[in-house]
């Protein structure tokens, strides 16, 4: 291993003055050698992002440094002046923030944003500025990068933005890179690229990364070594390979054992009950004990120190205290709860839902007079079924038209052409009252809670809203009843109904947006993307609940997602998008283990193994999804697959049975 280029010693940050000052890192030490990939691995709220920040002395108003060294090459960074940092930031040390959007200034071309950083570190200007820049850009990968120069932020697709904003970091030559959750809000196909720019970036520059991140799969791509964090502090650090092999504290395993996966189908996930506790007070014993399977007295009165167990390698715990007497732990539960009762299997009946040949196209309208001179097909001709008790799975990449195919089944968005036919009703003929009243039968969950609830009224009257519009549940001190069922129904408590959606966490949001899809008793639910924004343990809760739900109460779901693993858990069969239409369906079985569409494959080769060495070549699919108001001409996906043939490119590909139950459209099926 190279020399340490980093080294952090017992940083401690407050945010406010006094006792309630809160604490988001809180004794944090570790180092990062030339050239590696230190992965900080940990739930969010657990300090990541602010020890990160910390580094940099990029900390909000009430922050400080209240304690530690930060050496970059024996230079202890915070003894520096301002004007000393700023030769440090961007320049040895640059970062890559989560969300690019909101970190690339709108009202300036990305050429221009590049420049700023070659300007202030490098002293370049005009034509000399302008090649650089041009330079970085081609070396992110961005196409056509001398016509991309002179473009705004929102011209780009999300893969892109990052790219430009990698292109930003490195225009420093950095020594170091950090990363900050850098591919959380990307698909998995660009993500796949993402991860592939910064390891040859790293190799042909010789940074060292540090990773930020709460995705297992990303670090076992990416990392060296890997620190999990928990509450502010650094609870186990182990080489990467030992790390996946053999976690050691309790928190580390619990994440392991949540992931879902096909082998956990016939049983709940293992959560992490709680949460991370809040970082304003004083801790008198382990910071996880109050969620831990193996905490015993000890754990609780006395905080645990840091045991080596080997060569970079070590655990905060009392576990590995050889002065304790592990057996008065309790043994660690493996698995929480008992097995998901199965749902029973499909009947001869008639589907809950059949969706024929769904056409959903946008008008494209310019000049004065708004003439239509186009239309975008966010949806064009999507057909499928979902039976009562059964789990569809609709996944595919940000733009192909998944969320507008909910949308339309709902009615939300009026289809343009089509049939939705619902337990015998053709929606698309219903009209006003009788379509009003037809909605207590399907509901929908959004991706993101908070945005979807009303910040000025109490969780109570929120869940109570859907029974008041479609005149059920009897009177109000009834209907105030059947909230509280609904609120211990999904895990909270009743007196939760008084509250309002900020003072939750994410998890419980999606909770009280649960709760409030049920109230009406609906007999279908469309999940979009319910889980993408949680964490591990908190994505393991609701999804052990939406099963659970769809047993007791015979629920079917729509499940719009791009997370396969979760696909393999919770899904009965899968419909493969790309650009509004389907191009795969079968049973999760079928479509995972035997995909046949080479959108599929590639698709399934990007997701991230937890196997750091499990040999799986990664199908590369170039560019990004075309738009759909100009599809290509013939399959879709011909420009972007490696398999196209000329056939490919003058017709749309047939449907091809595979089986029963599975097809696919492309014209290299047999």
């Amino acid at each position: 291993m190279g020399e340490k280029l980093l080294e952090v010693f017992d940083l401690r940050t407050r945010i406010g003055r006094g006792p309630r000052a809160v604490r988001p890192v809180d004794g944090v030490s570790f180092h990062i050698r030339r050239g590696e990939t230190f992965a900080l691995l940990g739930e969010s709220g657990c300090g990541k992002s602010m020890t990160a920040l910390s580094l940099l002395r990029l900390l909000p108003p009430a922050g400080r440094i209240a304690g530690g060294r930060v050496e970059l090459d024996g230079e202890n960074l915070l003894a520096l002046t301002e004007r000393g940092m700023r030769s440090v930031r961007g320049n040895r040390i640059a970062m890559i923030f989560q969300e690019p959007m909101t970190s690339l200034n709108p009202v300036m071309t990305i050429g221009s944003q590049i420049g700023e950083v070659l300007e202030l570190h490098k002293g370049l200007r005009g034509d000399a500025l302008r090649e650089k820049t041009v330079e970085l850009l081609d070396a992110v990968g961005i196409p056509d990068a001398a016509r991309r120069h002179g473009e705004y932020p929102h011209q780009l697709s999300g893969g892109m933005k990052q790219r430009v904003m990698i292109a930003i970091a490195l225009a420093g030559e950095p020594d170091l890179l950090i990363a900050d959750e850098p591919t959380t809000a990307l698909d998995v196909t660009i993500q796949a690229q993402v991860l592939d720019l910064l390891r040859d970036l790293q190799k042909r520059y010789g940074m060292a990364v540090l990773l930020i991140t709460h995705d297992l799969g990303v670090v076992a791509q990416m990392a060296d070594r890997v620190a999990v964090m928990y509450a502010g502090q650094i609870v186990e650090q182990a080489p990467a390979r030992r790390f996946f092999d053999t976690p050691q504290h309790p928190y580390s395993r619990r994440l392991f054992q949540a992931l879902p996966d096909s082998s956990k189908r016939d049983r709940p996930l293992t959560v992490i009950p709680g949460s991370v506790p809040p970082l304003d007070r004083d801790f008198t014993g382990c910071r996880f004990a109050e969620r831990c399977d193996r905490a015993w007295l000890h754990c609780r009165t006395q905080a645990p120190g840091w045991f080596d167990t080997g060569a970079d390698a070590g655990v905060l715990c009392h576990l590995f205290d050889p002065g304790l007497v592990p057996e008065t732990a309790p043994e660690a539960t493996q698995e929480a709860g008992a097995a998901s009762p199965e749902a029973p299997a499909e009947s001869g009946s008639q589907p809950l839902l059949v969706v024929d040949g769904l056409q959903v196209h946008f008008p494209i309208q310019r000049g004065l007079f708004k003439r239509t001179v186009g239309h975008v097909k966010a949806v064009d001709g999507v057909s499928l079924d979902i039976p009562t008790r059964r789990t569809v799975a609709l996944v595919g990449e940000s733009g192909c038209g998944k969320t507008t195919v909910g949308k339309g089944i709902l009615q939300l968005i009026r289809p343009t052409g089509g049939s939705v036919r619902f337990d015998g009703d053709e929606l698309t003929r219903l009209r006003g009252e009788r379509l009003r009243k037809r909605r207590a039968d399907f509901q929908i969950i959004f991706q993101d809670p908070f945005s979807s609830m009303n910040p000025r009224m109490q969780v109570g009257d929120i869940i109570e809203e859907g029974m008041v519009a479609q005149r059920i549940g009897g009177d109000r001190a009834q209907r105030r009843a059947r909230v509280e069922a609904l609120l211990q129904q999904v895990g909270l408590r009743p007196e939760h109904a008084g509250r309002y959606p900020h003072e939750f966490s994410g998890g419980q949001r999606q909770r009280i947006c649960i709760a409030r899809t049920l109230a009406v008793n609906p007999k279908l639910i469309v999940c979009d993307e319910p889980t993408s924004a949680l964490d591990v343990s908190v994505q393991a809760q609701i999804l052990n609940l939406l099963k659970d739900l769809q047993a007791s109460l015979g629920l079917a779901y729509l499940f719009i997602t791009h997370d396969i693993s979760v696909v393999a858990y919770l899904a009965d069969r899968v419909a493969v998008m790309y650009l509004g239409r389907i191009v795969e369906e079968g049973s999760v079985d079928e479509v995972l283990e035997d995909a046949r569409h080479p959108y599929t494959q590639a698709l399934l080769s990007a997701v991230p193994d937890i196997e750091p060495d499990s040999g799986r070549a990664i199908i590369r699919l170039q560019g990004d999804m075309p738009s759909p108001a100009n599809p290509p001409a013939g399959c879709h996906f011909h420009p972007r697959c490696p398999k196209a043939r000329d056939e490919c490119r003058r017709a749309y590909p047939p449907e091809t049975a595979l089986s029963p139950t599975h097809k696919a459209r492309c014209f290299l099926l047999p």
